[in-house]
């Protein structure tokens, strides 16, 4: 059952799908998840540009909030209509990117808009402005292919303690955020996890550390469903299921690099 802390990605969902009983050009391939999330990403890219192009800078980055809610609302449904119903992924998940594309580019305004401030204290703007997300683009796809040398290479294997540990850790994480999210409706907080000082920039590297190795799980899920002879469509299912981690680890890394401009 320890097979990815990805939702999308529990191998339990090839016992759903079954084998492809047709001809070998219908089975799912390597290849052709790397195709299909990469137009993924090209979809997300694309609606990203057009959300920061209309909020961004900082006079109209907190006028996309509304927006916000709305596209969060609706990648969750389209995650949750993907996970459920794996057929429907060649259609759901180039609308769960757009989605996705929106509510990124809205949330890089505001960090972007955040960063470039004026210091109150000091009267001085910050260097780093829109750069934060450049940087935050740059290191996704940087530990991205890292990532994937490292698990082709054999350098990381997806054991099963692998597994099992990576899950944990994800699991562990996801109660934190759940607990702040609870406590932030009663004006509380976990203390300075969410702070530029030493241990909140010390828990987001942690999570990102942790975001990262559930790249592994996924190239390991899309390896065993090529191996396994899932249908066609389950390339979709895949990229769908690597584009969820790619969209938290980025969020990560740019709370990271929001952490440390604070200092």
């Amino acid at each position: 059952m320890f097979r990815s802390s990805n939702p999308a990605m529990n191998e339990s969902v090839f016992d759903r799908v079954g084998r492809s009983s047709s001809a070998s050009t219908d089975v799912m391939t390597i290849n052709g998840s790397i195709t299909k999330t990469a137009i993924l990403l090209a979809i997300a890219f694309i609606t990203a540009a057009f959300a920061w192009d209309r909020f961004y800078p900082a006079d109209s980055a907190q006028s996309g909030f509304g927006l916000l809610i709305i596209c969060l609302i609706a990648s969750i449904v389209a995650a949750m209509v993907t996970i459920f119903k794996p057929t429907a992924a060649p259609i759901i998940a180039p609308i769960y990117a757009a989605f996705e594309g929106v509510l990124l580019g809205i949330i890089s305004a505001m960090y972007a808009s955040s960063a470039s401030s004026v210091d109150p204290q000091t009267g001085q703007q910050s260097a780093f402005g829109p750069g934060i997300v450049i940087n935050a683009i740059m290191l996704t796809f940087g530990v991205l292919a890292c990532m994937l040398i490292a698990y082709r290479s054999g350098l990381i294997r997806a054991t099963e303690k692998f597994k099992i540990g990576v899950v944990a850790a994800t699991g562990a994480i996801a109660l934190v955020y759940l607990a702040s999210i609870v406590m932030g409706f009663f004006g509380a907080s976990i203390p300075m996890i969410h702070s530029s000082g030493p241990i909140g920039i010390g828990f987001s590297l942690i999570v990102v550390i942790i975001a990262s190795l559930n790249l592994i799980l996924d190239f390991d899920f899309i390896e065993r469903g090529a191996d396994y002879g899932a249908p066609k469509y389950m390339e979709w299912y895949g990229a769908f299921g690597l584009m969820v981690t790619l969209v938290w680890l980025y969020l990560e890394i740019l709370r990271l690099l929001s952490k440390l401009n604070r200092r």
